[in-house]
């Protein structure tokens, strides 16, 4: 167990949360009086609850059992950092945290000029060329609030740029995937030097704690992937000024859905086959997120990372209950069939990322489930779509395939369904169906 916090510190939290007054002696400092430094932030945290989903969750039927869970803040414009839409900027969840009395913000920074450059229609508002922008407009504005002594007393949690710096990997030539967007984002460096940058401005702040995403076993399992993405992930952690102290620990399955243990898939071969071999798992050496979660950090640590870094895990919609869910290892038939009756996770193919249908929610939020593990968070709030189902006006989003639940795929390739619920709105909206689903197929149950 990594150490907590410095025990004059400790007599000073346990009062307040006794309700106790802390009084400062006559003549003595009034300076601000900044959350301890510690190992895992989310030992003793009493995180914040945003009262903007709190809300649509609780008018759900049943959704009063989960409406008082925290869940991440994402900021994934300029404007979201002072609010826009109606919607609460980011200085105004701090003042709610601490009205709240909550000691702990989740906060997600998702703006990358470039954004989402791997997906068939990329986001974001910035194009790959609009650094500069990405510095002064958005991550600046961010570290100043942040840095105000009026939030010394929270721990703030910031997951820097989910999402991207795999893509830089899995969708740039010679890849079949590659797109031109990503190979403009890599040649320009902006993803390496804007994560950097931002590392090293909110790493500067004594209360501010970054994860950087290292995506899903799914996407980045595979040895090379995984090789080279942790390669951009130093190069990024000593860019734009950073360097690898300014990254307290990573992120695994954000906003995803990988199972954390495929406890049903028990054996490794098959009729002499090994299950590599299976459609599902291609030659993946992990079969599920906590497995993929423990190696990657082991790798991160030789590779110079801090050796007390620490791994969330992102648990909001990765339960797979109901009733699909398997209860027992399967047919033992062949490889395939043994995969695709023993597994949790349901879904056509493990890089299906939107609106997936037939899912749960996962384990509730919790701090140090196990060891290097500091949390399960449920970073991404369940219930926001994660895209719309079909084309929207201009003015709204841009339209991508993977969210069309008749999309197959590439006319050249084998057809595979998307797996996307039907009828979803636009990312960030509230999906009422699908919150409902996971709500029916929570594990653990409700």
């Amino acid at each position: 167990m990594r150490s907590l916090i410095r025990v004059g510190h400790a007599l000073t939290a346990v009062a307040i949360a006794a309700g106790l007054t802390v009084t400062t002696p006559a003549g003595a400092s009034t300076a601000p009086h900044w959350s301890p430094r510690l190992d895992n932030p989310y030992v003793g945290a009493r995180p914040y609850v945003n009262p903007e989903w709190s809300a649509r969750a609780a008018a759900e039927p049943g959704g009063t059992a989960v409406s008082d869970r925290p869940t991440g803040v994402w900021l994934g414009s300029i404007a979201s950092v002072q609010g826009a839409d109606g919607k609460m900027g980011l200085r105004a969840h701090l003042d709610e945290a601490l009205r709240q009395n909550a000691n702990l913000v989740q906060l997600v920074l998702w703006d990358l000029p470039g954004r989402d450059c791997g997906r068939l229609a990329p986001g974001g508002e910035l194009a790959w060329n609009e650094l500069p922008r990405y510095k002064q407009e958005f991550v600046d504005p961010i570290a100043a609030i942040l840095a105000d002594p009026a939030y010394a007393p929270l721990r703030i949690v910031t997951v820097v740029e989910p999402d991207s710096l795999p893509f830089l990997v899995t969708h740039v030539l010679p890849r079949n995937d590659a797109t031109l967007g990503c190979e403009y984002v890599k040649s320009s460096g902006a993803y390496t030097e804007g994560i950097g940058y931002a590392l090293a401005k909110l790493g500067a702040i004594r209360n501010v704690y970054n994860y950087l995403d290292i995506s899903h076993h799914g996407h980045i399992g595979w040895d090379e992937d995984r090789e080279l993405t942790l390669a951009l992930l130093v190069k990024a952690a000593t860019s734009g000024g950073s360097r690898l102290g300014a990254v307290h620990g990573f992120i695994a399955n954000t906003a995803d859905y990988s199972a954390l243990r495929e406890e049903f898939i028990v054996k490794a071969t098959i009729s002499g086959q090994h299950i590599r071999q299976s459609r599902w798992i291609d030659w993946n050496p992990f079969i599920d997120e906590l497995s993929f979660a423990d190696a990657f950090r082991s790798e991160a640590v030789a590779a110079g990372f801090d050796p007390r870094v620490g791994v969330l895990v992102d648990t909001s919609r990765n339960g797979w209950g109901g009733p699909d869910r398997p209860t027992e290892p399967g047919y033992e038939t062949n490889v395939d069939t043994y995969v695709d009756t023993s597994r949790i996770d349901r879904r056509t193919r493990i890089y299906n990322w939107c609106n997936q249908t037939g899912t749960g929610l996962g384990e509730r939020p919790v701090a140090a489930p196990r060891p290097n593990v500091d949390a399960y968070v449920w970073m991404k709030p369940p219930g926001e779509s994660d895209g719309a189902s079909i084309p929207l006006p201009i003015a709204d989003e841009p339209f991508t395939r993977e969210c069309d639940p008749t999309y197959t795929g590439r006319p050249d390739a084998t057809p595979d369904p998307t797996d996307a619920w039907p009828d979803a709105p636009p990312a960030g909206r509230w999906h009422s169906a699908q919150f409902q689903e996971l709500l029916r197929n929570a594990h653990p149950a409700l």
